[in-house]
């Protein structure tokens, strides 16, 4: 049971969830996920945001120990996804005179995922507006797009609290503590890279948007809605968040190969010993075949080199490689030093879809190298020359 006063009057009411093997069905979860959701006391009281209904019942358990019999006024929802809106229905059928909050989007998302058509249920509200609860107040801002198109930030006025929704958040359960200052942070700040390359990561130039929107809020604590509430590393996880959707990375290089039969794994560890004769000293090496696309995207993302490297497979790229492509071209990478190379035995496509997924991209290739069966010395040659060329290209990132 995760209740705690984190402000005065305002309480996390959320949940933990050890169960779930994969996010959104594709994420793996080594260390569960949270859901946050929280209570705002005052002359009327405030839900924001829900949690998974599997959830539900600890969820109601938590709120009604924090509210001690008094009524929920309003339940406020920034975020539509599911594991955040699944137990409105929970909480209208609990709290049946409660008026829930959301932007016109917002009551769109429920009518059809949750069928309440009750248009007197429905508090609809702009950018900009605001709500006095009697002693606190929130104000509503609008942040399209971070994920979703209905996403938006509540604000407490009084007290420089800012919730969130999916924005600052990061996979991992909550291990007792709620506030980073209670807790060892680094496992957060390793997943937050997962979590925004993976879910956020096509969104940058919303993120953008959104953090331009509230800069000029007096911003003393983020309450999202997974992961710890940011207080005392408010300004760090804010930076992260700045940093990654600007698309700027730390030097280093990911390697990701797929390999049938050996021969392309053998140029991959030749580029990767070239790079580390080069300096760089974060180098990250994946089989794409046994690696979690998960923690490569995270990788990627985060570091600013990137060689890719795949056998022709009946004229298409290898499955895995063909994979990842297809998960960077959605997602918009920025300031990337591109290489790949591919092999074949007798009719040669990869280097050519690789060349086709680059403009799509929209980054243009340091070097393409193919390489025939098992490859010769020049290959190898040139594996290290394209090292050395991302090498130079990443001083100038």
């Amino acid at each position: 049971m995760n209740i705690k006063e984190i402000s005065e009057s305002i309480y996390y009411v959320g949940v933990n969830d050890r169960t779930t093997q994969r996010f959104e069905g594709l994420w793996p979860l080594p260390y569960g996920v949270s859901y946050n959701s929280y209570i705002i006391k005052s002359d009327k009281n405030v839900l924001v945001d829900t949690v998974e209904q599997s959830e539900a019942g600890l969820f109601i358990d938590n709120i009604e120990k924090v509210l001690q019999g008094k009524n929920l006024d309003y339940l406020v929802i920034n975020h539509m996804e599911p594991d955040h809106s699944g137990s409105i229905v929970d909480i209208v059928n609990r709290y049946p005179n409660v008026k829930i909050i959301g932007n016109t989007a917002t009551v769109n998302m429920i009518k059809g995922f949750y069928g309440l058509e009750n248009k007197e249920l429905y508090q609809v509200v702009k950018d900009g507006e605001c709500i006095d609860l009697g002693g606190k107040s929130l104000k509503f801002v609008m942040t399209p797009m971070v994920h979703w198109p209905e996403t938006m930030m509540t604000y407490v006025c009084e007290d420089n609290i800012l919730f969130t929704g999916d924005a600052f958040g990061t996979f991992g359960a909550l291990n007792g503590a709620v506030v980073d200052y209670e807790m060892n942070t680094d496992i957060y700040f390793h997943e937050m890279y997962r979590y925004y390359s993976n879910i956020v990561g096509k969104y940058g130039v919303h993120v953008q948007r959104a953090l331009t929107k509230v800069s000029d809020l007096n911003i003393q604590m983020i309450c999202p809605t997974h992961g710890p509430v940011w207080k005392n590393e408010l300004a760090k996880v804010v930076e992260l968040v700045d940093k990654l959707s600007k698309g700027e990375a730390e030097d280093g290089v990911v390697i990701v190969y797929g390999s049938m039969y050996g021969n392309t794994a053998r140029f991959a560890e030749i580029a990767a010993q070239r790079f580390a004769e080069n300096g760089i000293k974060n180098i990250k090496v994946y089989n794409a075949t046994y690696a979690e696309i998960s923690d490569i995207l995270a990788d990627i993302f985060r570091y600013k080199g990137l060689v890719i490297g795949g056998p022709t497979y009946s004229a298409s790229l290898f499955p895995p490689i063909e994979a990842l492509m297809k998960a960077l071209e959605v997602r918009e990478l920025k300031n990337k030093a591109i290489g790949v190379f591919g092999s074949y035995t007798w009719a040669s496509s990869a280097t050519k879809l690789f060349a086709d997924y680059s403009l799509r991209i929209g980054l243009p290739l340091v070097s393409n190298v193919e390489i025939r069966q098992r490859g010769t010395e020049q290959n190898e040659d040139e594996i290290r020359m394209m090292a050395d060329n991302i090498v130079h290209a990443i001083k100038l990132l």
